[in-house]
């Protein structure tokens, strides 16, 4: 799988389903950035680049869904894409996002990128989201 998908998509594949169940249940998000998030202006659009193969997809895009399910940000707002263990995808889908370790979670206000985390947060995914969010 190497082309835009969605999360059911994504929780159709064994390998993917128990890995995500157990990542999403057991991710304690923090409450106080969870409240600064939904203070924060929700127009933005996240692209999530993973690969199915990779553990670190497999435990952070969870997680990075938890917060976005707790902030309230919806399924249209949120461009998911997978890529292959060479980290291409179809043609024109992650070309000009330079995409070089996954996952990345990649924070657009219109069509300008304001932020984005690669493979792991510095923080907590939700601290580095406030992070992105807040900056001047």
């Amino acid at each position: 799988m190497s082309d835009k998908c969605t999360r059911s998509a994504i929780l159709s594949l064994p390998e993917m389903k128990n890995a995500y169940t157990a990542a999403y249940a057991s991710y304690k998000t923090d409450k106080h950035s969870i409240k600064l998030l939904r203070s924060l202006p929700q127009a933005i659009e996240i692209i999530i680049v993973l690969g199915i193969w990779c553990s670190d997809s497999r435990l952070q895009v969870p997680r990075f869904y938890k917060v976005l399910d707790e902030i309230g940000i919806h399924e249209d707002q949120i461009v998911l894409i997978s890529v292959n263990e060479m980290k291409k995808a179809a043609p024109g889908l992650i070309d000009e996002l330079e995409i070089e370790m996954v996952p990345t979670f990649i924070i657009m206000n219109g069509n300008k990128e304001i932020g984005r985390i690669v493979e792991s947060p510095v923080n907590t995914l939700e601290e580095d989201l406030v992070e992105i969010l807040t900056q001047k």
